[in-house]
């Protein structure tokens, strides 16, 4: 009811769209192309982007159609008025989602605010700016596309484009990249220690393309961006044998994508490392490196998760396409243990400088709409999460797309012969055939199946998106077979070729129950493109993936055909299994959220910090004096008694590398006096500072000196809170409440590196190397 009453008011736009359709016709290219500059100087006169929006769209919808030869058609206006207000808008596949985007990029881009355009991967974003380019730049408008083939890898020196380049490519005005590019510009963006250095302009509006695999599929894990090397432990290797002994349902437990000790197991790695507390803080990387095998082992199956190369390399897959992920590694050292279990060269841990998660970061914007094929499904948890609505489109022209009931088996062989054999049936009458496989192992056994018939086919689980769109493209052709993961060439049309409508369109067959609903009607979604005939039908069985993973061990006797099972306990046993998978997804995706708000609290206040001090904001003396009286307490705190000895060595280590014969008599004076005398030398060092520098030097050397110490604990904060996420994890046998813990070590944490700011800063400030050379340039070598 409500979603037919909101279609019903945003059709009345399109209405009022139309009708201004009719004016613009009758304008040349220069009066058209002028309309941008009214359009702002209306909104400059205090008109809204709502007010415009009926003229701009028309205006915009007349351009498509003058430099590409496209005329949206009501739908798509319809999607495009959606979009602008915020909503997530679901659209059939083939609806022409790419022009639909450049009603509301150019309605919003007139603000002269930041305007993006996400998607998943490098070659739709730059496709789509170079498509659609020609009408923004008509218009008057600036486009620009970014975004790396590798943007996910966590190494920061590998992100190619240097700063002076990105901050040209963030100032179009409409700018299309990827949403991992713009997640680790984001992080990088945070990382600058100079204000030029910056490159993003404050978030305003972004539409995220295939919004469902962004928002949902792709925001499991935070981004993390990796530098400096930590001290490489030792522990992985005693770990791995250790987690090699234990017995499962008797040392450890496994549920659900986790896994923990038992009391038993706990005992036993208390004995096993001679230790009298496995939680104790002492030995947290005790804990953490346990935590980290056991998880290997019980969590990361070679040939699903990762697989080893020739060089003897760890490398990662992408379970939903297929791609080798060269350069990716997991976080928190996960991927050592994996390295460790492999019995593989460890490889070097790196710590985390910055992260933040796909749910934080696009929060962050003020206005977030998205586009998709599939996410009615999941409307609630986007609406949890982001605070947006679900929107469904209705297509141009009505589906003709005849889905067939799934087909259950009760093992791989049986699935895939029978998925095969449909194949070559459909094959022989010219078909073209689409088989969507869950996972790279079924596409590799289907692809044998088919070259023993002798059936040409394309095989898609490959590394290149923009072969994989080209070839996905190619799939409605007569006689074409394409075996492909679920996600591959995804944000790629289908056209049917010649002929092939008369024999009844492109067949989708899905072989094995996917992680969700959402990827099986994506997949469907391939055939009946903008009201083609086609067709879907899913073959499924006990040993699909979202069948305890893949093991099926409680179901061996009926996979073997021991004992006999009915289609309806089939299709009970797997539909219960898929809706749990996908209840521990949105389960992991709300750790995920719960989980970086701690982390956010942290993260916004650091940011904000730096902004202030990069901006040119001073710190006064006042709060140097406050720094200096705290960590002086704190010298004050960790001591028995004071003497002079102790008294010369703090001064020598934090004040000044000279000594005066003024020192007070520490067995005659008490704590106040001494912290007097203390604060008196601060106060001289600082006035000597400021006279040898001058008021200008002095600041900005304070300034700097309190950002790199702010940068340096954060770095230690950063890495410390992955490495508890990864410890904390397997404290489950306690009916701990994980998060509590967590956001109380974290908030420990926290205080402790506020502490290690002020000790560094103020060691900075009163005995760094620091002097003004002839060309008024300011150095300084930090001690």
């Amino acid at each position: 009811m409500k979603q037919r009453w909101k279609l019903r008011k945003l059709k009345k736009e399109v209405c009022q769209v139309r009708k201004c359709q009719e004016r613009m016709k009758e304008l040349s290219d220069e009066e058209l192309s002028h309309l941008t500059v009214e359009f702002r100087e209306r909104l400059a006169g205090g008109e809204s982007l709502d007010d415009l929006l009926p003229e701009a769209f028309a205006a915009i919808c007349e351009a498509d159609w003058r430099i590409l030869g496209m005329a949206p058609y009501d739908a798509q206006i319809l999607g495009g008025i959606a979009l602008h207000k915020g909503y997530l808008a679901e659209m059939n596949t083939g609806e022409g989602k790419t022009l639909v985007a450049t009603m509301p990029l150019y309605l919003n881009a007139l603000t002269g605010k930041s305007v993006i355009l996400v998607t998943v991967n490098d070659y739709l974003a730059r496709r789509d700016a170079e498509e659609m380019g020609p009408v923004y730049r008509f218009m008057g408008l600036s486009v620009s596309a970014g975004g790396e083939e590798d943007a996910g890898n966590e190494k920061a020196e590998q992100n190619k484009l240097q700063n002076a380049e990105k901050k040209e490519m963030y100032a179009a005005d409409i700018v299309y990249t990827t949403h991992g590019a713009l997640g680790f510009d984001y992080l990088l963006n945070n990382l600058v220690t100079r204000a030029e250095d910056r490159f993003l302009r404050e978030f305003y509006y972004v539409i995220i393309d295939e919004a469902d695999s962004v928002l949902l599929d792709g925001a499991q894990m935070p981004l993390v961006i990796s530098s400096s090397p930590r001290v490489q432990s030792n522990l992985y290797g005693i770990t791995d044998f250790f987690v090699t002994t234990m017995i499962e349902d008797e040392d450890y437990e496994q549920e659900d994508k986790a896994v923990w000790l038992t009391e038993n197991g706990i005992r036993y790695a208390e004995t096993f490392f001679q230790i009298d507390n496995f939680y104790s803080e002492e030995y947290f990387e005790i804990n953490r490196h346990v935590t980290l095998a056991l998880r290997a082992h019980a969590m990361f199956e070679k040939g699903d998760a990762y697989m080893v190369s020739k060089d003897g390399k760890v490398v990662l897959l992408d379970g939903g396409t297929g791609r080798l992920m060269d350069g990716m590694k997991l976080r928190g050292g996960q991927h050592q243990a994996l390295e460790a279990k492999e019995g593989v060269e460890i490889s070097q841990e790196n710590r985390s400088v910055a992260a933040v998660t796909f749910q934080n970061l696009f929060l962050m914007f003020p206005k977030m709409a998205g586009m998709s094929g599939t996410m009615i499904d999941a409307s609630e948890e986007l609406r949890n999460v982001y605070g947006v609505k679900v929107l469904v489109i209705p297509p141009n022209r009505p589906r003709q797309r005849v889905d067939l009931p799934d087909q259950y088996f009760r093992n791989k062989e049986e699935q895939i012969q029978a998925a095969v054999e449909e194949t070559l049936e459909l094959h022989a009458t010219g078909r073209p055939v689409l088989i969507v496989a869950s996972n790279i192992v079924d596409t590799e056994s289907v692809s044998r199946k088919l070259l023993e018939a002798q059936v040409p086919h394309n095989v898609l689980n490959a590394n290149n998106a923009s072969w994989e769109a080209q070839i996905i493209k190619e799939a409605g052709q007569p006689d074409a077979v394409t075996v492909a993961t679920s996600m591959a060439g995804r944000g790629t049309d289908i056209k049917l070729g010649k002929g092939v409508e008369a024999v009844g369109g492109l067949a989708v067959i899905g072989i094995g129950r996917m992680d969700n609903v959402r990827m099986e009607r994506q997949a469907r979604g391939r055939a009946g493109r903008q009201g083609d005939v086609g067709s879907s039908h899913f073959f499924v069985s006990l040993e699909d993936g979202v069948v305890d993973g893949g093991n099926s061990k409680q179901y061996e006797k009926y996979i073997e055909g021991k004992r006999r099972i009915s289609r309806r306990k089939l299709k009970k046993i797997i539909d219960k299994s898929q809706k749990t998978g996908e209840e521990m997804a949105v389960m992991s995706r709300k750790r995920s959220v719960d989980y970086d708000k701690i982390m956010r609290r942290q993260r916004d206040l650091i940011y904000a910090t730096r902004d202030h001090l990069l901006d040119g904001g001073d710190v006064n003396q006042e709060q140097i004096l406050q720094m200096a009286e705290k960590n002086i307490r704190r010298f004050f705190g960790a001591c028995e008694s004071i003497d002079k000895k102790i008294l010369s060595r703090y001064i020598l280590d934090n004040i000044s590398y000279r000594l005066e014969n003024d020192l007070p008599d520490t067995t005659s004076v008490g704590l106040p006096e001494i912290e007097e005398y203390l604060l008196e030398k601060v106060v001289k060092r600082l006035e000597d500072r400021e006279k040898n520098l001058g008021v200008r030097d002095m600041n900005t050397f304070i300034r700097v000196a309190v950002l790199s110490a702010i940068d340096n604990a954060w770095v230690e904060q950063v890495d410390y809170m992955h490495q508890l996420q990864a410890a904390v994890s397997g404290r489950s046998t306690a009916q701990r409440n994980l998060l509590f813990e967590y956001q109380n070590e974290c908030f420990d944490a926290f205080e402790k590196m506020e502490n290690t700011v002020f000790e560094t800063a103020m060691r900075s400030i009163m005995l760094s190397n620091v002097y003004v050379d002839a060309e008024r340039k300011l150095h300084i070598v930090f001690p």
